[in-house]
């Protein structure tokens, strides 16, 4: 067998059980974005409540890629993909238990049955997250270890079962919403777990580069006194944010805009789409412009994709701003890892832990938080100043804060989520500025977020790197 086509015999099996492991996190990722009404609808939550569960959902994948990363060469990959198997299990019927304990104590005690129900459904994402971090933390070096000569092509190839798990969930969701209850879509990302696990049975796991090497610890950590590595772990923590945390809130904000959730979960299955089908794509494009050319590329994309969706108002001007957005997103993620471990071989499963770990921490604590923290304050403060009447009805009646911002009182799902799903033409003037607060939350946070993609950075990294990039770019080219 060929370097081209792994290492080992079965590095296509290994490769394929680590792309059904990160679908499943991308049919969890994709139900979720398109449940969040439902929750909103049935407990009351506000954006800022919402943005916390999401935020937990990503905050636990990050801490897990840290900590598996750390310990993945010690233990085994087999034996932290089991654990993951279990941890999605678990996740589930935490998750599900959220309604049948929310409905025994709505009667006698409201604010407390709402404060259980986030509160399971918050660990329940975690759990979820763990999962998935373990996941992570074993497929990353397990793929870079088994294409050393091809990493992005690869990686790109493994990074395609999140969108592809986006599409599936994304999908259900459509498809199934106001048909069965959210528990039933939200259990569809078993699937995979199941596939993922049976196809893991029974397989030898190779060893890290850097274990095969002999590195120890103390040389793999000491690749983060390294300031371009440091600088790598800023960016794919301002990429986290504006991925993941935008896709938290993606077909939530778009299926606003086009007054239809229905019509913002296809958009959402369309972009994913339009990811999973360019990422087999990573290879010949690497191969002609480099991974720094790609990355520069994909973040001015990305940056001009949010700006433009942040002021379209018709059908059109959406999916033309979501293609832009879509194929800016596309290559950044295992991109960077890939460059992080072709640059820095001897961190091993730590280096490449720590980036996937940043980003998603940051999408977590900054990302999903943040955007829904920031829809709610622009949403109540346009409708407090517009009509004050109205936003004293609509408003939430506990408050929120994000970081060192001030405490608000956004707006109450359980009285904003129907507006939504009623024609422009059939709203009282009162549900028109509550819909128009809305749909400003939305967009501002959105203009928000764009400010955070990191366009700037990747060019004086670009620049940065343009020197030497040329002398060391064989293992990441095709031969």
């Amino acid at each position: 067998m060929s370097d081209q086509e792994g290492i080992a015999p079965n590095a296509k099996r290994l490769l394929f059980a680590g792309f059904m492991a990160i679908l499943a996190a991308g049919v969890g990722f994709g139900v979720r974005g398109g449940i969040l009404g439902d929750w909103g609808s049935q407990f009351g939550f506000t954006q800022s409540d919402l943005g916390g569960i999401t935020g937990g959902g990503l905050t636990g994948f990050g801490i897990i890629i840290l900590l598996g990363a750390l310990i993945a060469d010690k233990i085994g990959y087999g034996k932290l993909l089991i654990t993951a198997f279990v941890m999605h299990f678990l996740s589930a019927v935490i998750t599900l238990a959220a309604s049948p304990v929310y409905n025994s104590m709505k009667a006698s005690d409201p604010v407390g049955a709402q404060h259980a129900a986030y509160w399971l459904l918050y660990i329940g994402m975690f759990m979820f997250a763990i999962g998935n971090g373990l996941c992570e933390a074993v497929v990353n070096p397990l793929v870079a270890t088994l294409f050393p000569k091809n990493k992005s092509h690869y990686l790109n190839i493994l990074h395609a079962g999140w969108p592809a798990g986006l599409v599936v969930g994304g999908l259900s969701s459509a498809l199934l919403a106001g048909k069965v209850r959210w528990e039933v879509q939200m259990s569809l990302f078993l699937v995979p777990v199941i596939i993922y696990g049976l196809i893991c049975f029974g397989q030898n796991f190779p060893k890290s580069e850097a274990s095969v090497k002999g590195i120890s610890y103390g040389q793999m950590l000491a690749q983060f006194a390294a300031p371009l590595l440091l600088l790598l772990l800023v960016i794919h923590a301002l990429l986290g944010y504006v991925e993941l945390g935008t896709d938290s809130w993606i077909s939530n904000i778009t299926g606003n805009i086009m007054a239809s959730k229905t019509n913002g979960l296809y958009l959402f299955v369309y972009t994913s789409a339009l990811m999973f089908l360019l990422r087999f794509c990573a290879g010949p494009i690497v191969h002609r412009i480099s991974p720094l050319g790609l990355l520069f590329v994909g973040a001015c994309c990305g940056a001009t994709g949010l700006t433009l969706l942040s002021h379209a108002g018709t059908g059109v001007a959406v999916i033309l701003a979501l293609t832009v957005y879509g194929i800016g997103k596309t290559f950044l993620w295992p991109t960077m890892l890939a460059v992080a471990s072709e640059r820095f071989p001897k961190g091993g499963a730590i280096t490449i832990g720590a980036m996937g770990g940043i980003g998603m921490l940051s999408a977590g604590l900054l990302g999903g938080p943040g955007i829904g923290y920031n829809q709610d304050r622009a949403a109540s403060e346009a409708l407090k100043e517009k009509a004050p009447a109205v936003y004293a009805e609509y408003k939430a009646t506990g408050t929120n804060g994000f970081l060192f911002f001030k405490e608000i009182q956004g707006l109450d799902g359980s009285k904003v989520n129907p507006i939504r799903e009623i024609a422009a033409d059939k709203q009282t003037p009162e549900q028109k500025e509550v819909h128009e607060a809305d749909l400003h939350g939305g967009r501002a946070a959105l203009q928000t977020t764009r400010s955070g993609d990191h366009g700037a950075a990747l060019s004086r990294l670009d620049r940065l790197f343009q020197s030497n990039w040329r002398l060391q770019s064989a293992p990441c080219r095709r031969r």
